[in-house]
């Protein structure tokens, strides 16, 4: 468009000029408007799916600040608000559930993949980051999508801090993200009937250590302690 308003004082000095440059300058205008329209879809799309707005979207607090609504259904609030997360939009999901539950959150825990929390300081995308003093506490890990040690510790602090709540206790969940595409047991190294994700590249990028049973995959963990959880 810009370029567009830069053509038209040459056609008021020139007007002999028009025929020759009209469909030039309607093609550019055309082509700046299409490229502004496909300029405010994606952001428009972006902002659909940011974590803040689709959090807000999904929780609220009633006028008294006394239950949290999910969606259709109410909880009592009286300091017993936990919240654990995992997945790469849940630094930004975090931080707009602190700043809306308050006082309210008693403690957090959130697994992000190692990076992002450079990338959105990187960005300005503050609200995308928790405060100074927050009361969640960040693991990042599982580079390259690669379970490490530092994946291994933020799963056993969001598993700690589960276990230690009570029946009184509220627990907030936080997912973004999705799955790798999972490979059927019965035809690769687990030899189960299940399908589950299988890091077939863990003893040659990423040696955990040894860890309770309790955490293998049931289908099959002498397979996975052997090639995920080995020492070194």
């Amino acid at each position: 468009m810009a370029a567009a308003l830069q053509v038209l004082p040459c056609l008021t000095r020139a007007p002999l000029r028009p025929l020759l440059l009209r469909r030039p300058v309607v093609r550019l205008a055309s082509g700046m408007a299409l490229a502004e329209q496909a300029q405010q879809l994606f952001q428009s799309a972006v902002g659909a799916v940011l974590p803040g707005p689709m959090l807000h979207r999904a929780l609220s607090l009633d006028p008294g600040g006394r239950q949290l609504k999910v969606r259709d259904r109410s909880f009592q609030l009286r300091q017993n608000l936990y919240l654990v997360g995992f997945g790469k939009a849940v630094l930004g999901m975090a931080a707009a559930a602190e700043e809306l539950l308050g006082q309210h959150l008693v403690q957090g825990v959130i697994s992000i993949p190692k990076g992002i929390r450079a990338a959105m300081e990187h960005a300005s995308k503050w609200e995308m980051l928790l405060k100074p003093h927050s009361r969640v506490q960040v693991f990042e890990g599982a580079e390259d999508n690669l379970p490490d040690r530092d994946a291994l510790r933020a799963a056993l602090a969001i598993r700690q801090l589960a276990e230690g709540l009570t029946a009184d206790d509220l627990l907030l969940v936080l997912i973004s993200g999705g799955e790798p595409d999972p490979v059927r047991c019965g035809g690769g190294p687990c030899g189960g009937d299940c399908q589950r994700p299988h890091c077939g590249q863990c003893p040659q990028r990423a040696r955990l250590p040894a860890y309770p049973q309790s955490l293998w995959p049931s289908c099959c963990p002498a397979t996975f302690r052997e090639d995920c959880a080995g020492s070194g």
